[in-house]
């Protein structure tokens, strides 16, 4: 039952968080925001990011450096450049 609950807010966050295939940067761009504003948004971007690559390494049952390497690359693509 606790799976399933987790696996259907992992559903609900990527696919809200990153619906539109876009980065943290590019929405951040595309709402004009900079300074304090931009900063804020990006670390709750990259929080939001981490918590669900997070959640796709414990799916796909990776730990250690096979996990580090993943979370790593799964949250600099969701942050973008």
């Amino acid at each position: 039952m606790f799976k399933a609950i987790v696996l259907g807010a992992a559903l609900i966050v990527s696919g809200t968080a990153f619906a539109q295939d876009s980065t943290c940067s590019a929405n951040a761009a595309s709402k004009k925001l900079a300074g304090a504003a931009k900063n804020s948004f990006m670390k709750k971007c990259e929080k939001d990011a981490a918590a669900t690559c997070e959640i796709s390494s414990k799916e796909k049952k990776l730990a250690g450096a096979a996990k580090n390497s993943f979370t790593k690359k799964c949250v600099k693509d969701a942050v973008g450049g």
